[in-house]
């Protein structure tokens, strides 16, 4: 196992271990952050752990274009039943997500030192939130990394049935338009699975992220034409 220390590094994805653990320690800054998505890699750790960081094969993804509605889901945003917005409150987002209690999880891996990297990746225009309101309520949402033409997610949720749901459908058509290559979903879950999730092999997956670095990352505050309720 690979212990980080003060220099910028990483070792390469192929020589994580089985589960996808590649390497400990090291620190949150935001050029190590950088250094580690760009490159297939991702912290998650508890509270009291060290530094974790993960690169599983295969990995979970979703094509922007890909993303699965339903029907029951296609009336609901035909309708426009929740506000979707971008950016607007991406603090809350982060408390929302560490908050949600999930099953077989006890506790939250999203502790004050992960939400205060994220903060920083988000006043820095590389980190955003998508969000779902009902009657001035934020009910769901989700956030993630965005650099060049790829979005690495990182967590959602929802406090009202289809809220993340409809962030993620929105996430995709905003996406699709801007020719993104993927939502980088880290692992496999039923719920990304039914929206339209699907494995990819760790090497094409660093293929597309070698293409990927020579793309111009969308930075700053998204404003895609948020969606009114009803309108």
């Amino acid at each position: 196992m690979y212990w980080l220390d003060k220099h910028l590094i990483f070792p390469h994805p192929q020589y994580a271990d089985a589960e996808g653990l590649l390497a400990i320690g090291g620190d949150l800054s935001l050029s190590r952050l950088l250094l580690a998505y760009e490159n297939g890699i991702f912290p998650w750790f508890n509270e009291g752990d060290p530094i974790l960081w993960w690169s599983p094969d295969p990995r979970f993804i979703l094509y922007p274009s890909s993303v699965k509605v339903s029907k029951s889901m296609k009336r609901i945003v035909r309708k426009r039943y929740f506000e979707i917005r971008y950016d607007t409150a991406f603090i809350q987002v982060l408390d929302a997500c560490a908050s949600i209690p999930r099953r077989g999880q006890e506790g939250t891996w999203l502790i004050e030192e992960m939400k205060e990297a994220y903060i920083e990746l988000h006043e820095n225009g590389l980190a955003h939130s998508v969000e779902a309101w009902l009657d001035g309520e934020l009910v769901g949402g989700l956030y993630g990394v965005s650099l060049g033409r790829c979005f690495f997610g990182e967590s959602m949720f929802a406090k009202v049935s289809n809220a993340s749901k409809a962030c993620l459908i929105d996430l995709g058509q905003q996406l699709a338009q801007l020719d993104f290559l993927l939502i980088d979903c880290q692992i496999h879950t039923t719920h990304l699975e039914r929206m339209g999730g699907e494995y990819m092999d760790r090497d094409d997956f660093l293929a597309i992220l070698e293409k990927n670095k020579s793309l111009p990352t969308l930075k700053g505050k998204w404003q895609f034409g948020n969606k009114q309720r009803g309108s």
